[in-house]
């Protein structure tokens, strides 16, 4: 039998050897035989009488607590077992915590040392209070969002809608006494990153894994945030694959709307914020990935993610929020709902990538979906607007062709100019029906006319 999540083999006792057994007392419990190589192959001990009295003894004043200690024998040859309860509070030895997972030990440190402790006294980050956050910092536009949202889904009491803010978010459980928590932070702020660093998302467009073309980083309260990053994903980000039904046209990403949404509602419930790493959205001609920091419920692993599953969100105050709101729903369904959406779609299944730190998820156009995007003025964009526009109104053709996204504000740092100067050259290229504007000021983007 190999070492795993609740077994230990060891030749030999040492002192050291307590590190593990803290390990076992933190995690799921478990077993340590002493006198076993390490493919649990029995070498036996020789003193195992005095390990019988030595070891209940070190376990007991070096950790507080207490494990069964038991002789067993097996072709004359004597080992030790040590069975390990799993217990319900946080165990150090000599003032560190030892984590048992999968068949490693690890010590628990900053953000996974939190969370580990709020979850042995039963509390998650999201339910913490935050005392430097008050009801005025609470954009009340957010809040007049969140209501008509809850309303038009008839998920919440509809005399909670006439109540003002602060009995609100009392009664969404977002206060821990008199202080609001982390999750009516990371929901209503006007800005959450001035108490949580990295509580954005930053998006990358990538030629290659090295090559970044440019990027954005949207910021914001978690209730305006998800609609924010669909539409600068599509509007700047992903090409459609464009298709006639007769005169009507439609287009057609390689990840559909439902699957992206979903899986971006899954990372901002999920998301384990107190690591200050913003959630990260890498966009290439042919994939997408999706990654935030955080890790699957005890003992679970992409087998139980992709079965059907109950819903076990890591901020369970954040999830009930958009729950109620209508983003998500409560059954656990958000694996199911994005394979789904990429199969009517006719995508290939996304690819679900668990790493000790985060959680990522692929998505990857099949090649009669892949939409390529020009690297550079083209040839065939260059004689078409040669006889056309000048020197300086091209050398604003060339960044746009760059990064479609730039502000006005951009490209004037870009070309050295000022903001005015810009919007002349820009007013030109329109007027002569070489670009046009896609979207509103703010959020659209230029494009290039065929």
């Amino acid at each position: 039998m190999a070492e795993s999540q609740n077994i230990e083999w060891k030749e030999s006792w040492r002192d050291e050897y307590l590190k593990w057994i803290c390990g076992f007392a933190n995690a799921q419990g478990g077993k340590i035989y002493i006198g076993c190589d390490d493919s649990g192959k029995i070498i036996g001990v020789a003193d195992s009488k005095k390990l019988l009295e030595d070891i209940p003894n070190k376990i007991t004043q070096s950790l507080g607590v207490v494990a069964d200690v038991n002789l067993l024998t097996e072709d004359d040859k004597e080992y030790i077992e040590i069975i390990v309860p799993a217990y319900s509070t946080g165990i150090t030895y000599k003032g560190v915590y030892h984590y048992r997972s999968g068949s490693t030990k690890q010590v628990l440190k900053g953000p996974a040392l939190e969370n580990f402790l709020n979850g042995k006294r039963g509390a998650t980050w999201d339910s913490m209070p935050l005392p430097a956050f008050n009801m005025s910092d609470v954009d009340d536009a957010v809040v007049d969002k969140f209501k008509l949202l809850a309303s038009q889904k008839g998920r919440i009491n509809p005399e909670l809608l006439d109540e003002s803010k602060e009995v609100l978010l009392e009664k969404l459980h977002l206060k821990s006494g008199e202080y609001l928590t982390n999750a009516a932070m990371m929901l209503f702020a006007k800005d959450p990153e001035k108490w949580q660093l990295g509580a954005f998302v930053k998006i990358g467009y990538f030629e290659s894994d090295s090559e970044l073309v440019f990027q954005d980083e949207i910021r914001g309260s978690l209730i305006e945030m998800v609609d924010k990053i669909v539409e600068v994903i599509y509007l700047k980000y992903m090409r459609a694959k464009i298709t006639y039904v007769g005169m009507q046209r439609q287009e057609k990403y390689f990840v559909p709307e439902a699957a992206l949404r979903e899986t971006l509602l899954n990372a901002l419930c999920h998301s384990q914020y107190n690591y200050g790493v913003p959630i990260q959205i890498s966009i290439y001609e042919d994939k997408m990935y999706i990654a935030n920091c955080g890790c699957l419920p005890e003992n679970w692993t992409v087998e139980n993610l992709m079965s059907k599953h109950a819903s076990k969100p890591f901020n369970p105050n954040i999830a009930y929020a958009f729950y109620l709101a209508g983003f998500i729903e409560s059954w656990g369904r958000g694996i199911e709902k994005i394979c789904d959406a990429c199969s009517e779609n006719g995508c290939p299944p996304p690819e679900f990538t668990i790493n000790p730190g985060d959680i990522m998820v692929k998505f990857t156009a099949s090649e009669d979906q892949i939409v390529r995007r020009p690297g550079g003025v083209t040839e065939r964009v260059t004689e078409r607007v040669t006889e056309k526009v000048t020197e300086k109104e091209m050398q604003v053709i060339e960044l746009l062709q760059e990064d479609p996204g730039y502000t006005y504000a951009e490209l004037a740092e870009k070309l050295s100019v000022s903001r005015k100067t810009v919007s002349e050259r820009l007013k030109k290229l329109k007027d002569k029906k070489v670009i046009e504007r896609i979207g509103s000021a703010t959020k659209g983007y230029w494009k290039l006319l065929e």
